[in-house]
């Protein structure tokens, strides 16, 4: 299976683009943003839990990153409200679960083998920091070779200088709208840009939005499993 596979293009799935298909686990769903492989593979995808449901246990056998967007995911390890980052690196395994239901924006196969770092971030609960630009402030999420992966919010009104994206960006808007010459993204749009694709951002009303950068830029494309 391929799905938004040709990483040298730009890619935006706004909220109402969507299409949800369902997992081999019943009251779980996905919406496949980019993937190529089969049930094991390298996926960017939204995954829906319905209320009191769970996903079998399972290794992550190329590492997991996620982001909880709604309600409550749970695992052995604990329970993540909205608004956690977790990464989970190659090797761990884990049974997922939820009473409340949730969704997680999450990534798979997609860590370097050496980029070990295993741990859980409340958003809610870390402060931000002063931006590169007036109005910019940002919540440093990791950091692994040419991958950067931060939390930032744009104060109504602020623009950012045009820049080129080396290893490309992938942009998911939290809240707000985000801006840049080619559109308006709204709360849930996700934005993948390829390496050295370039634009001048900016937010009328503010936003916060989960970024990443620097981890696009030798992509072959390998199917996964």
């Amino acid at each position: 299976m391929r799905v938004n596979a040709e990483f040298d293009q730009r890619v935006v799935i706004r909220p109402e683009d969507r299409t949800w298909v369902p997992s081999p686990a019943g009251g779980v769903e996905r919406c496949m943003l980019d993937r190529i492989g089969e049930e094991v593979a390298r996926a960017t995808s939204l995954v829906r839990f319905a209320p009191n449901s769970s996903f079998p246990t399972h290794a992550h056998g190329g590492g997991e990153e996620f982001f909880v967007l709604e309600g409550t995911f749970s695992d052995e390890t604990g329970d993540f409200p909205a608004g956690s980052y977790v990464r989970n690196p190659i090797g761990t395994a884990h049974k997922p679960h939820t009473d409340d239901g949730c969704t997680i924006f999450v990534k798979l196969h997609q860590f370097a083998e050496d980029d070990t770092a295993h741990f859980s971030l409340n958003t809610h609960e870390n402060s931000f920091q002063a931006g590169r630009a007036p109005g910019l402030s940002v919540l440093p999420l990791h950091s692994f070779g040419t991958e950067n992966c931060a939390l930032v919010k744009w104060a109504p009104g602020t623009h950012f200088t045009p820049h080129t994206h080396w290893g490309g960006e992938e942009i998911l808007v939290l809240e707000g709208t985000f801006q840049d010459e080619h559109g308006d993204y709204p709360a849930g749009t996700w934005i993948r840009s390829p390496h050295l694709s370039q634009h001048k951002p900016y937010s009328d009303d503010g936003c916060l939005i989960y970024v990443k950068t620097g981890h696009l830029a030798e992509i072959s494309a390998p199917v996964v499993g």
